[in-house]
């Protein structure tokens, strides 16, 4: 009698268990006994995807030094390190007081060459008259003709010495001629420049947007990757948000890295630029194509060492082998295994363990 109230209590104690996992049928998730629900598949359109690793760089074109075309003392500086320019705005002024007296002094040219100009004028118009009236001989008048006209082209000459001044004098304030951030500066208030041979650096200026992403991509990949496809990628500093960008260009020209053959694709970035440095490295996603795909999320997944499973509802929980694709958010792409109609088991975050498999009688 004994015995077989301790193979009751063994019964109930199992079935205790099995109705622990008894799943009850009905659409979409729902609760397995407080442990799992059941869940289906989700069909959705998802973009395959091409993997690579790239760097952060400065598109070509995009550092600019700029120098100054005057020789002098720098008088003003008006920028520091990191400051951030507009195009035209003023970066330094050099002093400007030779070029003024050079200015003057052009200008009192001008005007003394006006007046012999006006007497050479005059003194032709008086000849004319005579030589009219056979007063004067012709060898005269035509003297008088020619030293108007050189009395015409010195005043031209002295007009252009001084408009020469005059461009020398607006370089005396020196502009940025991009918008950008001050990278370097080289010269300081107070410093001479001597721009006898070359122009002598003042600041370096990095352009807005002068960033661009440069990715290597395998060749087994690279022709399925073309321009203007979607890219997102993520780097160490900023791990969790991910960038988003284009693809610019691709190489024509192979690079080969230790015997594997890859190709440079070029990514423009979208937005949040200013975040990035130069030579970050970049986990980059490049959306080449897309296609309809079964997703389930990813705790739904299990693994046994190489092996991939999930648990469908069935008689009891059955462990089906799954083969998976690419990942969409925390979705994972159900390659071969199930069918949409299919419900799956997926585990709550009670820490409760995995259901099992029921074993068959």
């Amino acid at each position: 009698m004994k015995r077989f109230w301790i193979l009751i209590a063994l019964l109930l104690a199992v079935g205790g268990v099995a109705a622990g996992f008894y799943v009850v049928r009905a659409s979409g998730g729902r609760s397995v006994a407080g442990t799992a629900q059941v869940i289906h598949a989700e069909r959705r359109t998802l973009a395959n995807v091409v993997n690579a690793t790239g760097t952060v760089r400065l598109r070509v074109g995009s550092e600019v030094r700029v120098g100054s075309q005057l020789s002098g003392i720098v008088k003003k500086l008006n920028v520091t390190v990191g400051s951030h320019v507009h195009a035209d705005d003023v970066i330094a002024e050099i002093d400007d007081a030779t070029i003024e007296a050079r200015l003057a002094d052009s200008e009192a040219q001008a005007y003394l060459d006006h007046a012999s100009l006006e007497r050479a004028r005059v003194n032709y118009e008086r000849a004319e008259k005579l030589r009219a009236q056979g007063l004067i001989p012709l060898q005269q008048e035509e003297d008088l003709q020619l030293a108007l006209e050189e009395a015409k082209a010195k005043y031209q000459k002295s007009l252009r010495d001084r408009d020469l001044v005059k461009v020398d004098l607006n370089y005396v304030r020196i502009r940025a001629p991009i918008s950008g951030t001050v990278a370097s500066v080289s010269t300081q208030e107070g410093e001479t420049v001597a721009a006898s041979f070359t122009a002598p650096t003042f600041v370096t200026i990095i352009g807005d947007n002068a960033l661009q992403l440069v990715a290597m991509v395998d060749e087994t990949d690279i022709a399925n990757v073309r321009a203007g496809n979607p890219v997102t990628f993520t780097v160490d500093s900023f791990s969790s948000r991910d960038f988003p960008g284009r693809v610019a260009s691709i190489a024509p020209k192979a690079t080969i890295i230790s015997g594997v053959v890859n190709y440079e694709v070029t990514i423009h970035i979208d937005k949040a630029a200013q975040l990035l440095k130069p030579d970050m490295t970049a986990n980059v996603s490049i959306r080449t194509a897309q296609h309809e795909a079964l997703l389930l999320p990813a705790t739904a997944i299990q693994h046994d060492g190489d092996q991939t499973f999930v648990y469908v509802s069935g008689k009891g929980a059955e462990k089906r082998h799954v083969i998976t694709g690419n990942k969409d958010g925390g979705m994972i792409e159900i390659k071969r295994g199930i069918s949409p109609g299919d419900e799956v088991l997926l585990t709550s975050g009670n820490g409760a363990s995995n259901p099992q498999p029921k074993p068959a009688l």
